[in-house]
């Protein structure tokens, strides 16, 4: 039987891989690793040079496949995420299909943790429902972009006792959720912390975290607000992408 790895590669540096995820790259005989165009060829050395420093237990090869571009959503942003998915599966499927044969192990690997906001695992599993291949499959946990903010900027996510709420720049565009006192925002194409930098936050942002690329600001959202969208823009032009998460926290009293 085939068996398909998922396993998290960590939020962007070599030494964020866990040891279970060393074991599964020796498992793997193949990796499969999803081509997103020109700009982002700096993802795709930084998953060789992962593959090419924890594999030392076997032969390997590695698979490159383009990855279906998400459309304008029209208004329609689930719409248009489910339709990107299936592009997605249909490659999946065939890698899976083609590129793997019976008793190998493949691997997918998935930045961060391939538990938040990654469509990897609901992709396989829906593969796996399809009963068009039959294959077992594992789940590698990885330290997400949302562990790693915290640590670089050494910060508690959470207050004593009270929630933390993770969403994405659509969700904060509608506003600070209002039982909680933490946010971590991923996935913020607008700058949607402009919205609430009336609110008195606390704003502990991070682009390319764990990279060489690495930029980090923190401090009152309406005094640091303007600096991180400039920043953020700056960043974007000049590497033609920006992959940045941020932590908003109401302030306290002293």
């Amino acid at each position: 039987m085939k068996r398909i790895l998922i396993i998290g590669i960590g939020a962007g540096d070599p030494d964020y891989i866990t040891m279970q995820a060393v074991k599964a790259f020796n498992a793997a005989d193949v990796f499969f690793v999803m081509d997103k165009g020109e700009a982002k060829a700096k993802l795709i050395a930084l998953r060789r040079e992962i593959i090419e420093r924890y594999v030392t237990e076997r032969n390997y090869r590695i698979v490159e496949a383009a990855s279906p571009e998400r459309q304008p959503d029209n208004g329609n942003y689930v719409g248009a995420v489910e339709t990107l998915n299936r592009d997605k599966q249909d490659v999946f499927e065939r890698l899976i299909g083609d590129e793997l044969a019976d008793g190998e192990c493949g691997a997918f690997l998935v930045w961060g943790d391939p538990s938040l906001y990654d469509s990897t695992m609901r992709i396989v599993e829906n593969i796996a429902q399809s009963g068009r291949h039959t294959f077992e499959y594992e789940v590698i946990p990885g330290i997400s972009s949302v562990q790693a903010l915290a640590a670089k900027h050494r910060v508690v996510l959470n207050a004593i006792g009270r929630p933390v709420a993770i969403t994405n720049g659509r969700g904060l565009a509608e506003g600070f959720p209002p039982n909680a006192d933490s946010v971590v925002v991923m996935l913020d194409a607008q700058d949607a912390y402009r919205r609430v930098e009336h609110e008195d936050l606390d704003i502990y942002w991070g682009a390319y975290v764990g990279t060489k690329d690495e930029i980090l600001v923190a401090g009152k959202l309406s005094e640091v607000a303007t600096k991180i969208e400039r920043v953020r823009a700056e960043a974007r032009a000049r590497h033609g992408w920006i992959m940045d998460t941020y932590l908003l926290k109401r302030r306290r009293e002293e």
